[in-house]
């Protein structure tokens, strides 16, 4: 049998997603959680891989068992085996052509940016500190040069491992609460530190360092060495994940303002 499972969590203590020696991961978390739901060895693919300290409000895993357990139980069951800040949000079983990954059709990601010259207390590590004032107007402006298929080499960590530097971006926002920043992007999907490459960008151009263009201009370099810097993790959240309507999978709400 086939489940997928929808998962938040809070990546601030974690190394990551992805399991590796000697440090906390997510998915060590989450497999040893179901593992004893299960009553036998569980491993999960996840929708994403997300970096140390980057959040998720709807992560998406699947994995095979042979164990039977109703929907309830497995969210129930490795919620009471999980730390505080993971959560499994639903469980519904899927058919085996059914990939987390490789069915995915867009993904979406929030990138919060707090936005004053005092540094945050309570939100520390759950958004990213910015002293200079931002002009959301011109980041939007600039914005708009990064939505459409490009190929994204310049916004792309240089150890990515992805086959194709081309992407969709479908949708990038800038918006301002306050003193929230908020970038919301949508694309079919994501390279290495694509959004943190984007968000540096952006950043630099809120701050008025550089021109509404540049971020065309770091686009048609297609060189990452000339882009801007890379923005801090703690203010990115993954906060959603889209599949074929066939596999009936919960779409959950829009998340907080925080996220």
């Amino acid at each position: 049998m086939r489940i997928a499972l929808g998962i938040e969590y809070d990546g601030s203590r974690y190394h990551g997603w992805q399991l590796q020696d000697g440090v906390t991961t997510v998915q060590a978390c989450v497999e040893a959680a179901l593992s004893r739901v299960a009553d036998e060895p569980v491993r999960v693919v996840c929708a994403g891989r997300t970096d140390t300290g980057v959040h998720a409000a709807a992560q998406v895993v699947h994995f095979d068992t042979g164990a039977e357990r109703t929907e309830r139980s497995w969210v129930f069951g490795a919620n009471a085996n999980l730390p505080k800040d993971i959560s499994v949000l639903w469980a519904r079983p899927v058919p085996e052509v059914f990939h987390a990954r490789f069915k995915a059709e867009r993904r979406r990601y929030r990138y919060v940016i707090f936005n004053r010259a005092v540094r945050p207390t309570f939100l520390q590590h759950r958004v990213v500190w910015e002293y200079r004032p931002l002009d959301a107007q011109r980041m939007a402006e600039a914005a708009v040069h990064l939505v459409g298929e490009h190929d994204f080499s310049s916004y792309r960590a240089l150890a990515c491992q992805a086959h194709s530097p081309v992407r969709t971006l479908h949708r990038l926002d800038v918006s301002r609460e306050g003193e929230l920043v908020f970038l919301d992007l949508e694309a079919n999907g994501f390279l290495h530190h694509m959004v943190r490459n984007i968000a540096g960008v952006l950043m630099s151009i809120g701050a008025g360092e550089q021109p509404t263009a540049w971020s065309r201009e770091v686009l048609e370099h297609r060189d990452r060495s000339l882009g801007g810097v890379t923005a801090p993790p703690f203010g990115l959240y993954l906060t959603g994940v889209d599949y074929p309507a066939e596999y009936g999978l919960p779409r959950l709400s829009p998340p907080p303002t925080v996220w």
